[in-house]
């Protein structure tokens, strides 16, 4: 008879990586099995751990394997199953699953009624416009201020954001996303926004009922190129807690409580974990974006710092009891840089021998945690994907974590890979 629980977790990348690798490293005793679907080459590896060839999106089957297989637990990785309604389809069949149900799910999966409900709910947030039609957004880029951020509505894999500086930068955004539509039907909305200066950084939160945890501040580095130039990606690198933030956390936490609320109001109450990302202006916190599940690569970094079990803590929010549960974290900081493969996030080529993880590891506080990653016919392993791996380190100061996390990144090698050199080079 088994003791332990049976547990699936949806995804396939870093972010469903670090949930493993926490469940793991802090509850093995407690668990019989954890099943990935569909999991990646790191996954495979880890004790207890079964990848299951099932897409995220094939909400169905997952429900057909989580009945076959007496599943205690679901934890949902990515946004696309969340949209489907996975949560709803496994809470009907009396399985506790952790996220959002599909309409609160809606957050993250249109910015245009994301935008709306901060309008509606007075939520601090950049002014904004929605648009279907093509011809009538190309109208209104000939009346705005420059820079704007033309915002694909759908989901886009942090993508879909892009800055135009000039008119004719926007009308080639415009044409991107609506006529050429290289965002699919992603793009059948634009959110056309004011371009916000000021210093960003990403909240997560978790959420059961009406109680929530901020989890510890960090910053996501969206581009590809150092300085923040080049292409919008889905997070080339994190670090944190950051120091600069702790004056601004009565009015994150106001502005947490503020979305949860308004959510409530529109019937979409909020369960499991969202965050939202954020700038400090000269006009005060903004809004920027909110999703309604764990960031990646945030997700890495802060599975560095926990201290109470991830298990516990979703336990908690499935079984109403997050508000009796004192979430403990780490004091030391941490820092986390991505290895991406050549033309991410664009077109890029798959199957390149990986080697220097171990190495890398052998550094004090470092964890490689993977991504992209698959194993060949003689069992070596290649890179899989877009962001392949992330370097976390952990260290008593932001610095040694960053120099940590440098150093075991530069003895990593595959063709065709890069990173970041400055990530966290203006946090410290």
């Amino acid at each position: 008879m088994r003791t332990g629980k049976r547990i699936l977790v949806v995804g396939s990348g870093g972010r469903e990586f670090a949930i493993v690798w926490l469940l793991i490293t802090q509850s093995l005793e407690d668990i019989d099995t954890i099943f990935i679907a569909p999991g990646n080459a790191g996954t495979l590896r880890l004790p207890k751990c079964v990848n299951i060839k099932i897409k995220a999106h094939e909400v169905d089957a997952l429900l057909d394997l989580a009945q076959r297989q007496n599943i205690d637990l679901v934890i949902v990785g990515p946004e696309d199953p969340l949209g489907l309604g996975i949560i709803d389809k496994f809470q009907a069949a009396g399985i506790k699953a952790f996220g959002p149900p599909a309409v609160a799910a809606e957050i993250e999966l249109s910015k245009a009624f994301a935008k709306g409900l901060m309008e509606k709910h007075d939520i601090p947030t950049a002014p904004f416009r929605v648009f279907d039609d093509y011809q009538t957004a190309l109208d209104y880029v000939h009346t705005v201020d420059y820079p704007c951020v033309i915002k694909v509505s759908g989901p886009a894999l942090g993508k879909g954001a892009l800055v135009c500086r000039t008119l004719a930068e926007a009308e080639a955004a415009l044409k991107i996303i609506m006529v050429d539509r290289s965002f699919g039907n992603a793009g059948n909305q634009v959110v056309i926004e004011k371009f916000l200066e000021g210093k960003e950084f990403s909240a997560m939160v978790i959420v059961s009922d009406d109680n929530f945890t901020v989890l510890p501040i960090v910053q996501d580095y969206k581009y590809s190129g150092e300085g923040d130039t080049g292409t919008m990606t889905g997070g080339l690198g994190v670090c944190g807690p950051l120091a600069w933030t702790d004056p601004l956390m009565d009015d994150v936490n106001t502005i947490v409580q503020q979305l949860l609320l308004a959510m409530k109001a529109e019937g979409r109450q909020f369960g499991g974990c969202f965050y939202v990302g954020f700038m400090q202006t000269e006009e005060g916190l903004m809004v920027l974006e909110v999703n309604a599940r764990f960031g990646d690569p945030e997700m890495q970094a802060i599975a560095r710092l926990l201290i109470t079990p991830f298990l516990d803590i979703v336990l908690a929010c499935v079984n109403g009891t997050l508000g009796e549960l004192d979430i403990q974290f780490s004091d030391q900081y941490v820092a986390g840089v991505v290895i991406a493969s050549d033309g991410y996030p664009g077109t890029y080529e798959k199957d390149k021998l990986i080697t220097g993880i171990e190495a890398a590891e052998a550094i004090e506080s470092v964890v490689v945690m993977q991504a992209g990653t698959a194993y060949n016919n003689e069992q070596q392993l290649i890179t899989n994907g877009g962001r392949v791996l992330i370097v976390t380190a952990i260290g008593r100061t932001l610095q040694e974590a960053l120099s940590r996390a440098l150093r075991a990144a530069a003895l990593i090698s595959f063709d065709g890979a890069y990173y970041r050199p400055d990530i966290g080079s203006n946090a410290l």
